[in-house]
């Protein structure tokens, strides 16, 4: 697996680096190379070896091509990459459902995550035109169920990674949030891809415990 974990972390450095400089064409290479590191990542592990795997596997596919479709600036791009992810949560979801859920570490975990994903919204409320808003409100709720499932399947016993990378998947998307809707700027991708490719990639090792 090192080899393609070494891969995220060199094309995100690269990535880093360039758009500091305002080399947004960067984006075009490094960000692929850094998204394809977690989906190498995860078939090093093992991931077509158990159907945890290979459903954990077609999630990280439909990631990769969220960050794709991420990459231009344009609003119809943007509403296909939601969709991507939005999907890939919702596949997380059946993944995690694999692995056994614990009502018990499902409740724990919306106590604390009903109330976020709350906040989130009314944070992004003011900043999202009405078209956006329902498609917006969809892809929160699908990151909220896949965190609340990723704490269930870890309680049932999935380990700990799962939990953690489904919550910084859930941080990551902040970033992503006040980049697309609040306040543009390289400080946003400073802080939230380093997390969301911390969470890829955490996610993607899990296919190893199966």
């Amino acid at each position: 697996m090192l080899p393609w974990v070494l891969l995220t972390v060199v094309s995100l450095a690269v990535l880093l680096l360039a758009t500091s400089r305002g080399i947004e064409r960067a984006n075009w290479v490094a960000k692929p190379l850094a998204s394809t590191g977690f989906l190498g990542t995860a078939l090093a592990a093992g991931a077509l070896g158990s159907t945890y795997g290979r459903v954990l596997f077609v999630a990280l596919v439909f990631c990769w091509l969220g960050d794709v479709l991420l990459i231009p600036k344009d609003k119809r791009s943007f509403l296909a990459g939601l969709v991507a992810f939005l999907l890939g949560h919702v596949i997380l979801i059946g993944a995690f459902a694999l692995r056994g859920l614990a009502p018990s570490g499902a409740a724990l975990a919306a106590l604390g995550v009903i109330p976020a994903a709350f906040l989130a919204l009314r944070w992004l409320q003011p900043h999202v035109s009405d078209s956006m808003r329902t498609p917006v409100r969809a892809y929160v709720v699908a990151i909220s169920l896949m965190v609340v499932a990723g704490a269930a399947a870890s309680a049932a016993g999935a380990g700990a990674w799962v939990l953690v990378g489904a919550l910084l998947f859930f941080v990551s998307d902040l970033a992503v949030a006040r980049e697309r809707f609040v306040a543009p700027g390289f400080a946003n991708r400073l802080w939230g891809l380093p997390l969301y490719y911390a969470a890829t990639v955490l996610l993607a090792t899990t296919a190893a415990e199966v």
